[in-house]
């Protein structure tokens, strides 16, 4: 059973920088081994993929590849999401979410466990 917090989001100008984090409670099996991911939904649209991380490293979606960094601290059973030149298009609330099969996955569907959501809003 995993637990997922997420913070840092909030409202930016567009071109500026936020840190998502998404702290981890887990039981029974070490945060190490799970697969992280974040994914977005704006307002009317379907939740889609922004980025993932696991023991093989870390993975993208083309439309934020150069601005977003994954990354995780084990040690802390923290994952964030660097976000740097933010745009408009950007906005949505931000999710994350952790798979048991340690492998880099696209699909919300391979993820058992969601956090709540954090809410990043870029003005233009």
């Amino acid at each position: 059973q995993v637990q997922l917090v997420e913070s840092g989001g909030g409202l930016v100008q567009a071109g500026g920088s936020l840190r998502l984090s998404c702290a981890a409670s887990a039981s029974g099996r070490p945060f190490s081994r799970y697969a992280m991911g974040w994914f977005r939904q704006a307002p009317g649209k379907e939740r889609e993929f922004v980025a993932a991380i696991s023991w093989s490293g870390g993975s993208t979606t083309d439309s934020v590849k150069g601005r977003f960094t994954i990354s995780r601290d084990n040690a802390k059973n923290t994952v964030y999401l660097q976000m740097n030149s933010l745009k408009p298009e950007d906005t949505a609330a931000y999710y994350c979410a952790a798979a048991v099969d340690n492998f880099l996955f696209r699909s919300a569907e391979k993820y058992a466990y969601w956090g709540q959501g954090t809410q990043v809003t870029v003005s233009s």
